[in-house]
């Protein structure tokens, strides 16, 4: 089997991996047997694959430029889809006088378009609008007050992106927003023009203030963490135009059609996702290193820690059983920072850790210097391959590298708009592949409500609302006291 696959110009390198052919061929009918395939297809047929919540998991009909139906509940949402495309473009052209957009989501609706725009800032400072994006997820007041130094209110417009439209970090900084807008005597009528709400729940986002035709819809076969080819993604049509949006989904539809269509062999999302399993069954690995060689994608790890461990830090399977080791602790930072810090584990730890290195062939600037830059930076990502994988003998036994640790090579033949969309859409595939062999489902996250209902007690009881500390344990009562004395 080959050591390289290529699938929407990207390259996907394993020789580091040495698995050898019978191990692929076991790999590969394990992956059949437990559905890979199976629930690929059920996921673009729109069937309700998130089992635990009813709904389909239908996120490539975002993408879908072809337009071809996508059903959900016998009902093409292809229309649907166009008409948040059309009103998206509707907006971009319209943008003059407008000076800032203050973003607020966390998570699925923070992680998506804050890596998209930072990584397509970064590639090209000059590339699209004048308009400064701030992105705020932290209900930590900081993150808010930062942003709120930097805008100008009388021309500010503030993006309000909620899936229920009741998330408390979201609705809390919204709060915060609007007030700074009063204290600038900003209109009633400008604020209803200031506001802008995302959300699969229209009528709680009006509820709270937004009129209708500001509110910009996605819908509940839409995970948070798949969201940013939603309306989710409208920061990125704003600051770079929707034509440059268009281009990120076009590159994760062509990724589709390679999921969708590409033999087991040669299945890029397929193949990655196995390199992963076989390190869990070889190495007993709990970790797992995300580097980019590539500053412009420093948010990309961040991203990735929400798509795998909200996915897949689970411990019992779709139908109730304990299972196997399943999503490793995900980590990572740009190359080459990240080998001035914890590379040394990754060298001489006493775990293996493997990676995924991302490197890019062209420069990603246009310094006269780029060139040379660009040489020292790829020299830099294929040396820590090399010395994970070989290692080094000395006399000296401190000084020695064990090497076997693998890793993945990842080339984007440039960093653009379309290749980024195929990059974030092929660990998106790669999810759904992992979930098949776990036996998981890929999309809810019940973990993470557990916390959210514990905190509503807690803030009651910190503003003296709940003095009986009802529903509060004995440590986190004594801790109450100590904050409100």
């Amino acid at each position: 089997m080959s050591k390289l696959i290529s699938a929407v110009d990207l390259t996907l390198d394993t020789a580091y991996q040495t698995i050898n052919d019978a191990d692929w061929h076991q790999l590969i009918d394990m992956a059949k047997e437990r559905g890979v395939f199976e629930r690929r297809d059920a996921i673009f047929s729109g069937n309700a694959i998130n089992q635990s919540e009813g709904r389909a998991a239908l996120h490539p009909a975002l993408r879908n430029l072809s337009a071809t139906p996508m059903m959900v509940n016998g009902e093409d949402v292809m229309p649907l889809v166009k008409g948040v495309w059309q009103r998206i473009e509707g907006f971009c052209n319209q943008l003059i006088g407008i000076t800032d957009v203050i973003c607020l989501g966390i998570g699925g609706s923070d992680w998506g378009p804050r890596l998209v725009c930072d990584a397509l800032y970064q590639i090209n400072p000059q590339d699209g609008k004048a308009i400064r994006l701030h992105f705020v997820a932290n209900v930590d007041s900081a993150e808010l007050a930062t942003a709120l130094a930097k805008a100008q209110p009388r021309s500010t417009r503030v993006l309000i992106t909620s899936k229920t439209f009741t998330t408390l970090e979201t609705i809390r900084n919204a709060q915060t927003v609007i007030n700074w807008l009063k204290l600038y005597q900003v209109s009633p009528s400008q604020l209803k023009k200031c506001l802008i709400g995302i959300t699969a729940n229209p009528e709680a986002a009006e509820a709270f203030g937004i009129a209708p035709e500001n509110i910009y819809p996605f819908w509940d076969w839409v995970g948070g963490r798949f969201s940013v080819w939603s309306a989710v993604g409208f920061p990125i049509a704003i600051k770079f135009g929707f034509n440059t949006f268009k281009q990120f989904l076009a590159g994760a539809h062509a990724m589709d059609q390679h999921f969708l269509n590409a033999p087991a062999e040669e299945n890029m999302p397929l193949i990655l996702a196995l390199t992963l399993i076989h390190n869990q069954k070889r190495h007993g690995i709990t970790a797992k290193a995300i580097v980019p060689y590539a500053h412009a994608l420093r948010f990309l790890p961040e991203w990735l820690q929400q798509l795998e461990m909200e996915s897949h830090g689970k411990s019992v399977t779709m139908d109730g059983k304990s299972c196997d080791p399943t999503s490793p602790v995900v980590f990572g930072s740009a190359g080459s920072n990240s080998q001035h810090s914890y590379f040394q584990m990754l060298h001489q730890g006493t775990q293996i850790i493997p990676v995924d290195f991302i490197a890019v062939k062209e420069p990603m600037s246009d310094l006269p210097e780029a060139k040379e830059h660009h040489q020292s930076l790829v020299a830099n990502c294929l040396a820590q391959a090399q010395a994970l994988a070989n290692g080094s003998e000395v006399q000296n036994a401190y000084d020695s590298c064990p090497g076997g640790r693998p890793s993945n090579l990842i080339w984007l033949p440039k960093l653009d708009a379309y290749h980024l969309g195929a990059l974030l859409a092929l660990y998106e595939h790669r999810a759904i592949c992992l979930g098949a062999i776990w036996n998981l489902n890929s999309f809810d996250q019940p973990g993470v409500e557990l916390g959210k209902k514990l905190a509503k007690p807690i803030q009651a009881a910190l503003r003296g609302e709940n003095p009986s500390l009802d529903g509060i344990d004995d440590i986190t009562a004594a801790r109450i006291k100590w904050l409100n004395n």
